[in-house]
């Protein structure tokens, strides 16, 4: 499987690209598969449920099965949180994880990047994984960065240049 990673501020708009992404990937034949990195405590069952009342009765982990879906939750309870290497390795086969977040951990990433969010570029700035920048400023970047500088709003260019970057053009 290979990985590649999209970072940038909140307010970027990473997650809008990559919902305008899958599909292009998904359309060039690939198997796409996501972890996203959550900064904030985060709970997807609701309160009431049984799943939530026997987690909360102390199971570490409840595996949720439909005839649509599955879900495993886990409950870390003091433990570390799992490396990315390790939730990778949770994965069903693949041909691609997108990574969204984890702007540290050395994968290649793409930078989404909004002046108007008012903060400073991520690449350049202790990651040295970021390979392009997405942006809805290029001219402004061009100024800023010597990587390649993306269109945010050309979804099939940037989509090309992942399959590029990743050997599946």
């Amino acid at each position: 499987m290979k990985v590649f990673g999209l970072a940038g501020y909140s307010g970027s708009g990473k997650t809008t690209l990559l919902e305008a992404l899958i599909p292009r990937l998904n359309s060039a034949g690939l198997k796409v598969s996501l972890i996203k990195h959550a900064h904030h405590r985060f709970d997807i069952d609701q309160p009431g449920k049984d799943s939530y009342r026997l987690r909360e009765a102390g199971c570490s982990e409840v595996l949720l099965v439909s005839d649509h879906r599955w879900v495993l939750m886990h409950e870390l309870r003091g433990e570390a949180e799992p490396s990315l290497e390790e939730q990778i390795a949770r994965f069903s086969d693949c041909d691609l994880v997108l990574v969204e977040g984890f702007k540290h951990t050395p994968i290649p990433k793409l930078e989404v990047h909004r002046p108007s969010v008012g903060k400073p570029l991520i690449a350049g700035n202790g990651v040295e994984t970021i390979v392009a920048v997405a942006t809805d400023e290029v001219d402004v970047l061009r100024q800023q960065t010597d990587l390649p500088i993306l269109d945010l709003n050309d979804r099939d260019a940037i989509a090309d240049f992942i399959l590029r970057h990743e050997g599946f053009k």
